[in-house]
């Protein structure tokens, strides 16, 4: 089995090599930006969409061009790896996995990427790039597998390094045998089948009010002068912080849920659908758009998407599943007797059924019912493949079996 995997670490450059670092950046961001506007171009002018190859040809103009001959002292190798990214950016568009590629703005994900001619010397802590020379880093685990590339990028004023890496290794036997069923929520973060359940960490809720000073404060000062700077950085060390917080939890938790479990049911939540602006237009407003409001704050302070992306992954690892199912009804289902009906969660918490009288906490119910919809994946021969189905039927019929007792 073939293994891809990332290695994160901090650098500890110096001044002058922090200053070719946001310089090479700036110019992986402007090559970017000029292509998307030279792809738009030729949309509009009703010309074929310009190949990788293409825009290659293009970008060696640009670094001879008197205008933008600056371009030549950043390295040919991320240049050219930035109009691969755009290129996979239009892919994923037209396949529906993405939204239109937009322009880069100056300080949001700077990065740049090296496939090629790097070193790295992990008993001496460091990693030689082109054009950068030895760069120092805070080795933390050691680096395993054949290094692919090298990706260099900025967060809150740190520089980090990720190495991605390719091993080979042996096909992973998962330890455990048992299925469980998880149901995510505000309320409760993740409520398993089992009957236990994880508390919500809402880290963005603990920090929100700190975080609404520092960005007043930050509004208060002159756009641009160094006490602006400074509010910006505040804030940006706390949103870093916050998000720290959050995916560390993450991690933990879908690190205990893989290990003990070879398979894990889950519900094919589109999340973005899901904490979409209730706003509306001046033509048609909105109703109820500051209680909406509040809910996407509190959908989005979950992660739900990244919990789900993180079992994925350390599910293939350790040689487990993970199974999506439809949420449909999952909450309003007896498990019971099967009664589908609305009525049968009157409340958030609590679910009775109207039919038989079954009551349970609601978060469990549907734990349970996601469950049933996996196993009902399973026996109709459906594959699973990063965690999607291929083919489901309804498990309303299944629902009696895997009843609560």
């Amino acid at each position: 089995m073939q293994r891809l995997q990332a290695f994160k670490f901090e650098l500890m450059p110096d001044g002058e090599q922090q200053r070719d670092m946001r310089r090479f950046a700036g110019s992986c961001r402007f090559v970017y930006n000029k292509a998307l506007a030279l792809q738009q171009a030729h949309y509009a002018e009703s010309k074929k969409k310009l190949s990788y190859a293409g825009l290659c040809k293009q970008l060696t103009e640009w670094r001879k061009n008197e205008e933008t001959k600056w371009l030549s002292e950043t390295h040919s190798q991320p240049l050219q790896q930035t109009l691969k990214d755009l290129g996979r950016a239009y892919k994923n568009f037209f396949e529906k996995r993405a939204d239109f590629p937009r322009f880069k703005k100056k300080g949001v994900s700077d990065s740049f990427r090296y496939p090629q001619g790097f070193k790295l010397d992990q008993g001496n802590s460091r990693v030689f790039l082109p054009k950068l020379g030895w760069l120092r880093y805070r080795n933390s685990r050691d680096v395993l597998g054949t290094v692919k590339n090298i990706t260099v990028s900025q967060s809150s004023g740190k520089w980090f390094v990720s190495i991605q890496t390719e091993r080979e290794i042996a096909e992973p036997v998962h330890p455990s045998t048992s299925i469980i069923g998880i149901d995510v929520g505000i309320t409760r973060f993740a409520s398993l089948s089992d009957g236990s359940f994880i508390e919500p960490l809402n880290t963005f809720r603990k920090y929100e009010q700190r975080l609404a000073r520092c960005q007043r404060a930050m509004s208060r000062k002159k756009k641009f002068s160094n006490n602006w700077k400074k509010a910006k950085a505040k804030v940006q060390k706390l949103h870093t912080r916050i998000a720290n917080i959050r995916r560390d939890y993450l991690h933990k938790t879908t690190t205990t849920i893989s290990q003990n479990h070879a398979m894990v049911c889950i519900e094919d939540l589109q999340v973005r659908n899901m904490s979409k602006s209730a706003e509306g237009s001046v033509e048609t407003p909105g109703r109820n758009v500051k209680a909406k409001s509040g809910l996407n704050k509190s959908i989005l302070d979950q992660g739900w998407f990244e919990f789900r992306r993180q079992l994925e992954y350390k599910q293939v690892w350790r040689g487990g599943q993970v199974v999506a199912v439809n949420p449909r009804n999952t909450s309003r289902t007896c498990p019971c007797c099967g009664h589908v009906s609305a009525e049968n969660r009157q409340t958030q918490a609590r679910f009775a059924c109207v039919e038989c009288g079954f009551e349970e906490n609601a978060d469990l119910v549907g734990a349970i019912n996601i469950l049933a919809a996996g196993h009902a994946v399973l026996a109709c021969g459906g594959t699973v493949q990063s965690g999607r189905p291929a083919k489901q039927e309804p498990a309303e019929a299944t629902m009696q079996e895997f009843a609560l007792v």
